[in-house]
């Protein structure tokens, strides 16, 4: 109340009045409140109506529907208890005002929109389509055309853009590239008046935008081939011999066993590990231009990259010697390098992404 939100203490007020009936603190609060809010919208409603503005009734209407339902929610604990005094309120019938109201505010948004439709510019053909909805929430079907109109607007408020692979490298891309990398989720993209197309849907449609992914270099690294040897040695037990006196007899052990001396022998290994490497690097930018009038608004560098990396070994020796890690990579057979298409069409798994984020980036650019 202190705040001036009347009718959130109204809100307030009434909850703790249907727990308790006899709190006075909150029936004083809500019969100030009430009356307080009340006049100042019937004085804001006189007002408008002074002003005999065909704008302002789309005010008036919610005016009076605040005050009716202001109204419905105080009488559900009337009367109120105001120190031993009851007080009931004048109930008041806001129907007809509010009938009348909507039906001119709707005629006003209608009569409105059709003129802003005749200005021809999106930013006219977007507010047509508020208003018109407006209308057609306010007139209940009373313009059969309402339909048709929005769809009108609606089309002609649309701002679209087109994005299109620019290949200016030397390379003969697939066609199946192009697409991939086009494959784009708009849902943090698009909105209410912007959409982006990744193909021609239609070869009637005026794009207001396009949007170039120039593709301005592709590198692509040879084959890499290294080879590296290393021996792996591995001391085992092997046998046995006795333990000879001086006369060349076994000695025996305090129970009379034999005494016996374990052998060793060292077991290699050598694995000649292959590393193959390859790489490709594709650079270029995206591009936003405005087609009426044509020029550049904005240029954003992009790049990705993609590596093959491969690690094979193969043994020479007793294999036995080995530790756990070296026995892993002889399992591993060399492979063939993929062949450059290839490394270029993987790329797509981070190209595709540096795409999207500059078109989200710069997502403001297209009105």
């Amino acid at each position: 109340m202190q705040k001036g939100n009347y009718d959130g203490a109204i809100n307030k007020a009434v909850k703790e009045l249907r727990k308790n009936p006899d709190n006075t603190k909150e029936a004083d609060i809500l019969d100030r409140c009430y009356r307080i809010a009340n006049e100042r919208d019937l004085e804001r409603i006189r007002f408008l109506k002074l002003e005999n503005n065909p704008n302002n009734y789309d005010e008036v209407f919610m005016l009076y529907s605040s005050l009716k339902n202001r109204q419905s929610m105080v009488r559900t604990v009337l009367p109120i208890n105001l120190n031993g005094r009851y007080i009931e309120y004048e109930y008041v019938d806001y129907d007809a005002e509010i009938v009348e109201a909507k039906g001119l505010a709707a005629e006003y948004f209608y009569n409105n929109a059709q003129k802003l439709m005749e200005l021809n510019t999106k930013e006219a053909y977007r507010q047509a389509y508020d208003e018109l909805g407006k209308a057609s929430e306010y007139s209940v079907g009373q313009y059969p055309n309402l339909d048709v109109m929005m769809e009108e607007a609606r089309a002609k408020g649309m701002s679209r853009a087109i994005v299109m692979v620019n290949n200016l490298t030397a390379f003969n891309l697939d066609p199946l590239f192009e697409e991939d990398l086009l494959e784009i989720n708009t849902d943090n993209l698009e909105s209410q008046w912007v959409e982006y197309h990744f193909r021609h849907l239609n070869e009637d449609i005026d794009y207001d935008y396009t949007i170039f992914v120039n593709l301005e270099s592709i590198m692509v690294s040879p084959d890499n081939v290294k080879e590296t040897d290393r021996m792996y040695n591995k001391k085992v037990e092997d046998g046995f011999d006795y333990v000879l006196d001086s006369r060349g007899n076994v000695m025996k052990d305090s129970v009379g066993n034999d005494i016996k001396i374990p052998k060793y022998k060292t077991l290699s290994c050598t694995v000649i590990e292959t590393e193959q490497h390859k790489s490709v690097r594709i650079e270029g930018n995206v591009e936003f231009l405005s087609n009426n009038p044509r020029k550049l608004i904005k240029r954003e560098p992009i790049g990705a990259e993609n590596v093959f990396h491969h690690r094979s070994a193969r043994a020479v020796g007793d294999v036995n010697a080995l530790d756990d890690e070296a026995r892993q990579l002889i399992e591993s057979e060399f492979i063939p390098f993929p062949t450059d298409m290839e490394m270029i069409f993987n790329t797509t798994q981070t190209f595709k992404p540096a795409i999207q984020n500059a078109l989200y980036r710069n997502r403001r650019v297209i009105l």
